[in-house]
């Protein structure tokens, strides 16, 4: 039963941070709904037996499972701030729309928010930015999203939360998104190799 206490106690942890960073941001009401599907049987039973404490447990669903995890797809699902709810395929494609303004948001606060449960010590805006560059090649993200995005984590590392706040990043997604088509397509590919091969490899 130990993992499962961990586990609770992580994942609220988690999300009471993200509501604080929300206060900050100005979407504190929306909020109050984030993550709960971490807390229905379909997620908590596979996560805490996957408990790691440092990282999320769903890498590791995934590494037990080819790479598949029922959870993440479970929880991508029913979040709205997780890019992949914004993703519709078709004929081969996937189509890709921005995040609405308060689930971008609600993004910015909720990596923030992972960056500092599972990495206390280093914890800082430039970790932040710096995560999500290194991996953003891999996120079939809307590039307005990925653009708002990486701008709310430099202005974290450069001034917190003080030109974070709605009047600032509202004004901010409508210029970036103007910017760029509403549908962005991308098209996909089938590999004819193992899912470790792919997943797992050095890069």
């Amino acid at each position: 039963m130990g993992n499962y206490l961990k586990h609770f106690i992580l994942i609220t942890k988690h999300r009471h941070q993200v509501i604080r960073n929300a206060f900050h941001m100005g979407i504190f009401f929306h909020s109050l709904k984030h993550d709960l599907s971490k807390y229905s049987f379909k997620e908590f039973k596979d996560s805490a037996k996957n408990y790691q404490g440092n990282m999320s447990p769903i890498f590791m669903t995934r590494k037990n499972n080819d790479g598949y995890s029922f959870v993440a797809v479970h929880h991508t699902k029913k979040n709205k701030h997780h890019f992949e709810y914004w993703i519709d395929f078709f004929k081969g494609y996937a189509l890709l729309i921005p995040m609405p303004y308060k689930y971008a948001v609600e993004y910015v606060c909720d990596v923030l928010a992972a960056s500092k449960t599972y990495n206390k010590k280093d914890f800082s805006g430039k970790v932040v930015y710096e995560y999500f560059t290194k991996r953003e090649k891999y996120y079939l993200m809307h590039p307005a999203t990925k653009e708002f995005v990486k701008e709310c984590f430099l202005r974290f590392e450069k001034d917190k939360f003080k030109f974070l706040k709605k009047k600032y990043t509202k004004d901010l997604y409508e210029k970036i998104c103007k910017k760029y088509p509403n549908v962005f397509v991308v098209k996909q590919e089938i590999i004819d190799k193992s899912p470790y091969e792919v997943l797992y490899e050095k890069r």
